[in-house]
Parts: structure tokens; sequence; C-alpha cells
């Protein structure tokens, strides 16, 4: 079912969009489920003839299955694109996802580590070992610069400007931003950079990717991962930890010391000033923590 369509999609998110592989299988799936709604309620139709109301009926399918209001938000967002698109190729004359209502979403407090934990974290790193110093250069450049996971292995020799404290970093969309980094950050890339990398059997295709593997080429994003939660067992640290948090960190920590929300906006990389004042939230949420746990009159 709209087989031609959904192929004229997945090439316009490559192309026009300049989605991520894994984004792009996440549009296309959200496709599929419409498409799978209309197949169990046999009434396919063409594309022209889907109306608001057939949405509808398809988002009330989906939260009969259980799922959860954030993800169902995801998958209208996704229908709201495809529509977009054969609007822009003339498939359909009326977008019908237009007045498609995203469930309410209760906006949760991203999970961060204070300063003390992630001190504790970059501390369990083994610096005996091959890997240590590149570790070590990976935290404090995440930490340093609260980039996204996939801008920390896309991260090239060529985007470091040391000198001017800045790093260029392609976020979401191939959109290029400058981040400032740390002095903290440049000293422990510049060890990495100068005695270590410079003794990897690099492959070709790889020369100019900062962070390496073993075998001489990119690390993964599942890589990353893996290190920060095994250095958080290894430091004792409980929570769950993973490239996010540290990237909540940073931005909490700049709110929290008083930093500008357009600054810090920019500095994430977020499209929108609402998603970057979720900190304001939490610095908020966390005073409020605070005062129920030590506060006398909250302990009645």
């Amino acid at each position: 079912m709209w087989a031609a369509e959904k192929k004229g999609f997945k090439a316009w998110l490559r192309l026009e969009k300049s989605l991520s592989e894994h984004s792009v299988e996440a549009y296309l799936g959200d496709i599929d489920k419409l498409t799978q709604f209309f197949a169990i309620q046999k009434t396919a139709s063409p594309i022209e003839d889907i109306r608001l109301n057939d949405l509808q009926a398809f988002l009330k399918w989906i939260g009969s299955l259980g799922m959860t209001a954030s993800s169902q938000s995801r998958i209208v967002s996704g229908i709201r694109s495809f529509f977009k698109y054969c609007i822009q190729e003339n498939l359909v004359k009326q977008d019908p996802s237009v007045l498609l209502e995203t469930p309410k979403l209760r906006r949760s407090l991203p999970d961060f580590l204070s300063i003390e934990e992630i001190n504790r974290i970059v501390q369990a790193i083994d610096l005996s070992k091959p890997e240590g110093e590149r570790n070590r250069a990976i935290l404090e450049t995440m930490y340093s610069c609260g980039l996204r996971v996939s801008e920390l292995i896309t991260l090239r020799l060529s985007s470091l400007y040391p000198d001017l404290g800045f790093i260029k970093v392609i976020g979401k969309g191939d959109k290029e931003r400058l981040v400032p980094i740390g002095r903290i950050a440049i000293k422990f890339i510049g060890i990495y950079r100068d005695q270590v990398r410079v003794h990897a059997d690099i492959k070709k295709g790889s020369e100019d990717i900062l962070f390496l593997n073993r075998r001489g080429t990119g690390l993964s994003r599942q890589m990353i991962f893996i290190l920060l939660k095994d250095l958080a067992r290894e430091a004792g640290i409980k929570k769950t930890v993973s490239p996010h948090t540290f990237r909540h960190s940073f931005a909490t920590h700049l709110v929290e010391g008083g930093a500008d929300l357009r600054a810090v906006q920019e500095m994430l990389g977020h499209e929108s000033i609402t998603t970057t004042e979720i900190y304001t939230h939490l610095d908020r949420a966390y005073l409020r923590e605070t005062l129920q746990k030590f506060h006398p009159a909250f302990q009645a």
C-alpha cells in the first residue's frame, strides 16, 4: 500500500531533509503503522482520499494498543512530514494532518549528574589502558560542550579550533554550529591526539575523525553508551548514565550558574527556545526536592 509514495518519501527525507538513516527508518515505520491500520480496518484508500477523521481513528487505535503519549506524538510528527512531502509533490491537494492534535505530553525532567558525580566518573577511567587517554578526552569534550552522541562520534580534527576555544559541530539536519570548548577539554584532546592517536593504524576514510576505535575507524553510538555505563558502575553511580545525561548535566549546570537561556540554546543546537526552557523547570524542581529532603518544615 502506497509503495511508490513511501519510496519517494524515503528519498525526500534523505536528500531534502538530510536525516540520518536511523531517523529515516523511524519515519517510514510511522507510515507503515498507518497503512497497517487501514489494512486491519479493511479501509485501504488512495492517499488522496485520506481525511482528518481517518487519522483521528488511527490515533485512537494506537492509543488502544497501549502506546505512550510521547510515542503517539512522535508518530504524528512522522505523519505530518509524510503529508508535507505529498503536498510538495502534488500527490494530494489537501493535507489531512494539519488539524490532527498531538496527544498532551507530560513533560519529564531529564536526569542529570552533579559536578561531584561527573568527577567520580572521570576519575574511574583507567589511564594505564591504551584507550584511557581517548576516553578521558571524550568525557571532557562531552561535558565541556554538551554534544549529542552523534555530534561527538563525527567530530573531526579539521573542526577543532583550540587557539580560538571553539569546535565546529555538525548537528541535526546537517546544521553547523560553533560551540565553545573549555581549556581542560582542549588539554586532554591534545594529549590524546599527539600522544595516542598518532600511533593508530588509521583506516582509509577515517583520517579526519577525531575519536577512533582500536581498528582505526570512528566509534559507534553503542560504544559511547557502553563506555559511560561501565564507568558509572565503576564510580558507584546508581543513576542511568548515557551521553544525554552528560548533555543534560552541561545545560543544567549552566542554567544553575545563571547562564542566559538563549546562549544555552545556541550551544545545545536547539531549534526552539521552548526545548531549552526545560532546564529552568529542572532548576526549580531541584530546589523543591532539596527543600523537601533537608528542610525541617518538610519532614513532619
